[in-house]
Parts: structure tokens; sequence; C-alpha cells
């Protein structure tokens, strides 16, 4: 490791950052209430770092609209506030079939599931999935919308599911249906799915996100088409599936991170075991150093409402506090009445939880601490782990933020990993990378083309922090550079800088 000698002491006297800026992530969901222009150039400006389309609504043509809309914004936009794409997989739903109007089911009444398409009456209703009756037994707990209404299965014949309602409301046509700790036997990507990815693939999304992954073969098969392909594209994993929950780990190994999808997990499993499920999945994707999102219900009361419960802000806080790279909205952008609302208020009780997090005149909790390399053979991965983690205390102790330049991304993910007290703003010159980093903690992906002398690559970076107000002159950076094509050398070299900022 190098360090340049022009430090002094002042430079622990400078803010972390010219200006705090959120560490956390924010998805936001786009539908009728955000797919024009005008919307998504807002939310942009609110907050939103990932733009999700969710498949299981709209049409190609919709989607289509909003990923050119997307790509339009990071196209205008130079002052590093990139927005990547995530296309949502609809996966193997289980649903209720069409109604003429609403049912009302009240607790003890008799009610019956057919597999039998376009039954509609009084006490029975279709279902779109031919093996329903073999999934479900006497005893089994159905719910629908999440767990909106509950029946318990009585008996079944042939084509018939023969129930009672234990929780009653008004069954509306098309809604979800969950056996509670039960998956169904559908494949986890099915025909539409594949005609989705497809779709995905040829308007060159950043990422997938996968529904109702119960193993990691579903994520091996997908990674293959996509290497046949030649499609660079990250597969993220919802995790809403009963089954998924004892291939956890082998199911986020075989991904590029995780999403924490608390509707469906809390339907299929008991909802007290959520709240813990949703720490060990951030724990897991931590240890792998892969990005994890949490999902669902975050500001739900927001869809109709102009202010959430406070239960909500805490929610919010705690998937900060766990350390979650993003936390996502959906209604409550995608058809709710107050998204940008919805997005500042994410943004600003996740800043304000960061600021408690990372002072850096505290020992930051969430910054590992560098590990003895006993009992292994020195590596070229574990020289990496020790660099990250020693330039991440460096960042912390003299108060500056960090610089990287990479190619591939590794590095800037590696310091996302250590969660440094300021933000680490990664130069690439390579797009791909740029937008796959705009889902990790912390960082602010800049595109930047690299010259062949480091010095005028390292002074146009600073320059462009300058001008986007991210710095001051006179603040101090702490530079890190790391890998086989690093800017400074020709060949591999690991190296750390703490420079002052001149123009």
């Amino acid at each position: 490791m190098q360090s340049n000698t022009d430090v002094s002491t002042d430079a622990t006297s400078q803010a972390v950052d010219a200006t705090p800026r959120r560490k956390t992530k924010i998805v936001c969901t786009i539908g009728p209430s955000t797919n024009t222009r005008e919307m998504i150039w807002k939310l942009a400006e609110t907050g939103m770092n990932v733009a999700r389309m969710n498949m299981s609504h709209g049409d190609h043509q919709s989607h289509q609209k909003v990923i050119d809309l997307v790509k339009e914004y990071n196209a205008q936009n130079t002052d590093g506030n990139t927005v990547a794409i995530m296309l949502d997989t609809k996966g193997p739903e289980v649903r209720s079939g069409d109604l003429p109007e609403p049912i009302m089911l009240a607790e003890g009444q008799e009610f019956n599931f057919t597999i039998k398409r376009g039954v509609s009456t009084e006490d029975t209703v279709s279902v779109n999935y031919d093996d329903f009756i073999s999934d479900v037994e006497a005893g089994d707990i159905l719910l629908v919308d999440g767990g909106m209404m509950s029946l318990a299965v009585k008996s079944k014949t042939a084509d018939t599911v023969k129930c009672v309602v234990v929780d009653g409301g008004e069954l509306k046509s098309r809604r979800h249906l969950n056996v509670r700790g039960k998956s169904a036997t559908l494949p986890s990507i099915t025909e539409k799915d594949w005609e989705d990815i497809k779709f995905g693939v040829e308007n060159g999304v950043d990422f997938y996100a996968v529904s109702f992954v119960k193993d990691a073969k579903v994520i091996h098969e997908l990674k293959a088409y996509l290497k046949s392909a030649n499609a660079d594209i990250h597969v993220i994993p919802k995790i809403e599936s009963a089954d998924s929950i004892p291939n956890l780990q082998s199911i986020i190994a075989a991904s590029d991170g995780a999403m924490v999808a608390r509707g469906d997990l809390g339907a299929e499993l008991p909802i007290e075991e959520v709240p813990l499920l949703q720490e060990e999945i951030i724990r897991t994707c931590r240890s792998m150093q892969k990005p994890v999102i949490v999902a669902t219900n975050m500001l739900e009361s927001m869809i109709d409402h102009p202010t959430p419960t406070r239960a909500e802000v805490s929610d919010i806080a705690i998937a900060v506090r766990e350390a979650a790279d993003a936390i996502m909205l959906s209604g409550e952008t995608a058809h709710g009445k107050y998204p940008l609302k919805a997005v500042k208020v994410m943004h600003t009780v996740a800043l304000r939880t960061e600021s408690s997090l990372y002072d850096p005149t505290k020992a930051p909790s969430l910054v590992a601490r560098p590990k003895a390399l006993l009992n292994d053979d020195f590596c070229k991965s574990q020289l990496s782990k020790m660099f990250g983690s020693h330039a991440t205390m460096m960042a912390n102790t003299l108060r500056t933020p960090i610089i990287v330049f990479t190619r591939v991304g590794s590095m800037a993910v590696l310091l996302s990993h250590y969660r440094p007290s300021s933000t680490i703003y990664a130069f690439t010159n390579e797009v791909r990378v740029k937008q796959r980093l705009a889902l990790y903690q912390g960082v602010v992906p800049i595109l930047m083309e690299f010259s062949d002398d480091a010095e005028e690559t390292f002074s146009r970076a600073i320059t462009s922090l300058l001008d986007a107000k991210y710095m001051n002159e006179g603040d101090y950076v702490t530079l890190v550079q790391s890998g086989s094509q690093s800017i400074w050398r020709e060949e591999s070299t690991h190296h750390i800088q703490v420079r002052k900022v001149q123009c």
C-alpha cells in the first residue's frame, strides 16, 4: 500500500461529506401513477435509485416506454444520480378466477375452490392452477390476498377443495392464493416469465428480480441462458417461498443478491417469523458481499394517505439499521396517490437513521473489523479484503469521502460491504458497471473515460465532484485503487492515497 505524504492533521477536521448523502438505496416500482417522463424525472430527483417494472402488470409496450424514459434520464443526467432498471418476473402465481361482482365471505361460511374453469357462484370460484387439488390437504389454511382473508380446508374431491371461512372479507376477481407453510409445485420461471426475460435481454436491463425461487437450480438455469445470450444482467432472487428458506445459503451463493419479499413470505410462513428471516437474509447477503433489498408494505398506508404510520417509519429505520443495501416501494409509487411524498419519507427516514449509525467519532458498528489471515493460504482475494478494511478505517479516521476507480466494480462493491462512514464515489469507464453499482449501499457511480495518464484521470474526477458540489476545494479524500488493470500501474496493485482537493 502507498500513501500520499501531503496529509496533514487538519484533514480530520473536515466534514464526512460536503453535503450528507443517503447511503441506503431506494427502489421504486413504476406504474400508472409514475410512468410519465415528468414523474420519472421527479422520482429520480427525489431519491429513486432503481426503477422496478413489475411484469405482473402492464404489457411490453408500456414497460418499453419506462425503460426508454429511464435511459433518457441517465443519458441527460451527469451529476452521478444513476437510475438502474430492474425487471421483476411474475412467477408461478395461484389466483382465483374472475367474478362478475365481489363476494362477501362471512366467518363460518362454507366456500369452495374448483379447478373447473369459468365457475363463479355464491359459494364456489375457479382457480387457475390444475394441480391445486394435489397441493392442498385437509387441515391446510388457505390465505387470500396475502392473508386479508383465510379459509380452512375441510375436504376435497377430484376437482374441488371444500373450505370453511376463518377470517372473512370481500373476495374480488383474481386474488392471490397461498397455502400456509407450503409452496405450489409450479416452476419458478413460467413461459410468460421467459418471454419477459427475453424482453429484458433485448433492452439491456440491469437486474432481474425472480419471483418464488425455491432452490439454486433455477438461478443456475437463468444464468446459463443469460450467458448463452451474452447478456450482462444480474439475478436477484425474491425470497418469498416457504421452500426457499432451507435452501437460503445455496440460493444466495448462486445469485447476485437477494430481495426480502415479505408479503408472500408472511403468507406462506407464520408472520412472526418474518422479522427474524429478514435479519437472517440480510446477514447472509452481507457475509457473501451481495446486495440485499427489503421489500413489501414499507409505506403501504401512503397509497391512500399523505403521511405514513409511525410503525412504517420504524420499519424503514429497522431495515436501514440492519444494513440493507436498498428498501423498496411497490404500490406506493406504482398506483398510489402520493408517490413523491412516499419517496421523500423513505429518503428522510433513511438519512436520519444513517446519521446515528455512521458517526465517525464513534466506532462504526457496521464496519467489519479486519480479520487475521490465519490457517489460510494468502491470496489475492484475502489481500483485497484486508485492503478494503484498512481503506475504510483510514477514511473513517480521517473523516474523508472515498474515491475509487474501477473497471469491473469489484473494489467499489467490497468497500460498500465494509460500510464506510462517508460516500464512495466510484468512477468507471463501463456503462454496465455504473448501472449495477446504483444498487449498492453508499456508492455513487459516475461514468468517466480513463486517460492513459493517471494524474489526469484523478484531476478530471476531482473536477467533476467539485462541479457537482459533492465536495469543496481544500477537503481531503481517500483515493483507493486496486486490481489487475489499475489506472496507476500496468501490473496489479493495491494503492491508497489521501489527497487534498485542489483545482
